[in-house]
């Protein structure tokens, strides 16, 4: 009885896969801002697998991420669902409740072949939520390279999309979920100039100091970028050979910001606009710059969309929608004016504070603004600045910033800060902030100039300040419901610090 269920299941998936529904490879990076690729004009790098997507699709100039996290805004993705929407999912290092869908598994019901390789979701322990495999699919993780360099992972990514292509069915549809660890840190140092990049083409954002080992810092991350987009270019051509490239909706992206101080973890643009490229050929006309306003969960929406895949109806549903309107327009610029806005979200980052405490962010994203709600601005955003090294002692001062991630950038800002020169980027990273702020993304991408409190820009303030409340209310986020204390009770499945208790 039970074989022939299983048969039955078998045949269904294989009826339900049509080789008319398109392939998709997503292909996401880890930690990397928007603008740092070629084809958006950063002059020290290039990524020209990334930049053959844009320009045999499109390119597109205001995607978000759900959070400006990995894990949160993975599964953000991963369910459609704001991180509000996903209880432990929506923090770092968390569980991830099995009752909120993913369109991994969904397309796979459906009948498509589904797996992926290096980073899925994580960190986390989605197994304790009673999971049997990571949310991204299968793994494909056998084939390693002999030698990289270090900080680099030694997952040969291509060679596991060819293995994974050589076990689906003839005809069958895939969704493979490229994960690149990189440019997660650790780098190695100086990798960037090693492998002959300029250190005078960097462009160095407005909140980090203009030094030589800053740039020094930014071209190996950049060249980890560039590593990433190596492993896309050898997913492309083995789709070519194949002949399956025309079919298959190729997603190229990143989770979250740079590993720098004021961008990763933070609801600044340098954490939460990611780079976006896509490329159809079959149905998508090429060469497009498209300025809409898009989210995550939006991605997740148009993936389950152009697969043909229902959402359950006895689920808790989709935050986002569709946009396979823009992609099958021929238009660039605004091709929907009704997407005015976009929302982010931050929790829990690493264990940075008393108790495990979190720093709740929320935040709103308009073409021209960028408005962000500091729930608790009584804490410390980059952690707080000592923690215990045993359990008694405490450590040097500066030593608790654990939700920047350790790198030269950080400490050059450390052992700087008393150099007036240096001391406002200092601060402007570790210090504590007021309860809105609010940025003209126009003139200062770097999020270095607050307007909140300016008689001039009162009314965008009320304005995108009721329209926050307003969507976080509607779409039930605990913060504004209750207070949010629940985040608070989320388990860490990683190491957690010990910190002074505030005063």
């Amino acid at each position: 009885m039970s074989i022939f269920l299983l048969c039955s299941v078998n045949e269904q998936r294989m009826l339900l896969a049509d080789e008319n529904r398109p392939n998709i490879l997503l292909a996401i990076s880890d930690d990397q801002s928007w603008i740092h690729t070629s084809a958006y004009g950063s002059p020290a790098i290039q990524t020209p697998a990334f930049d053959r997507i844009a320009q045999s699709g499109a390119l597109f100039t205001n995607a978000f991420g759900a959070s400006p996290g990995c894990s949160p805004c993975r599964a953000a993705l991963l369910t459609g669902r704001h991180t509000w929407q996903i209880e432990d999912a929506g923090t770092h290092a968390s569980s991830f409740p099995l009752k909120y869908p993913v369109f991994p598994s969904l397309l796979a019901d459906s009948g498509y072949h589904t797996g992926y390789t290096g980073k899925g979701w994580g960190p986390g322990n989605y197994k304790i939520s009673g999971r049997t495999q990571n949310p991204a699919g299968p793994s494909y993780s056998k084939h390693k390279l002999k030698q990289t360099p270090a900080g680099i992972s030694k997952t040969d990514y291509a060679a596991n999309f060819a293995d994974f292509l050589e076990d689906r069915h003839e005809n069958q549809p895939f969704l493979f979920w490229y994960g690149g660890h990189e440019p997660h840190r650790s780098y190695e140092k100086g990798l960037g100039e090693k492998n002959g990049a300029d250190p005078e083409q960097v462009e160095v954002p407005k909140f980090l100091p203009d030094d030589p080992e800053i740039r020094s810092d930014i071209l190996d991350y950049y060249a980890e970028i560039e590593w990433f987009d190596q492993h896309l270019a050898k997913m492309l051509k083995t789709l070519e050979e194949k002949g399956e490239l025309e079919n298959t909706v190729v997603i190229v992206t990143s989770d979250n910001g740079m590993p720098f101080p004021r961008a990763k973890a933070n609801c600044y643009e340098y954490g939460i606009h990611m780079p976006l490229a896509i490329s159809w050929p079959n149905h998508m006309p090429g060469g497009r710059l498209v300025d809409d306003l898009i989210g995550f969960v939006d991605i997740s929406a148009t993936i389950l969309d152009l697969a043909n895949v229902t959402y359950p109806i006895d689920k808790p549903g989709l935050s986002g929608r569709s946009f396979r309107d823009i992609l099958m327009s021929d238009k660039s610029g605004i091709c929907d004016p009704s997407r005015t806005a976009v929302f982010s979200a931050r929790e829990r980052h690493s264990s940075s504070r008393y108790n495990n405490w979190t720093y709740p962010q929320r935040a709103i994203r308009t073409a021209d603004y960028l408005l962000i709600h500091n729930f608790r601005p009584e804490r410390w955003p980059a952690g707080a600045p000592q923690k215990y090294e045993t359990e008694d002692k405490l450590g040097p001062e500066h030593g608790g910033y654990h939700d920047i991630d350790a790198c030269p950038s950080l400490t050059y800002l450390i052992e700087n800060r008393n150099n007036p020169d240096i001391a406002p980027f200092f601060h402007a990273a570790v210090d504590k902030r007021p309860e809105y702020e609010l940025f003209n993304i126009k003139v200062d991408p770097a999020c270095m100039k607050n307007l909140t409190g300016k008689p001039e820009f009162q009314s965008i303030q009320q304005d995108l300040t009721v329209k926050l409340n307003n969507y976080l209310k509607e779409t039930g986020d605990p913060r504004v419901l209750d207070g949010g204390e629940i985040y608070e009770s989320y388990k860490r499945y990683s190491s957690i610090r010990k910190f002074p208790a505030p005063e």
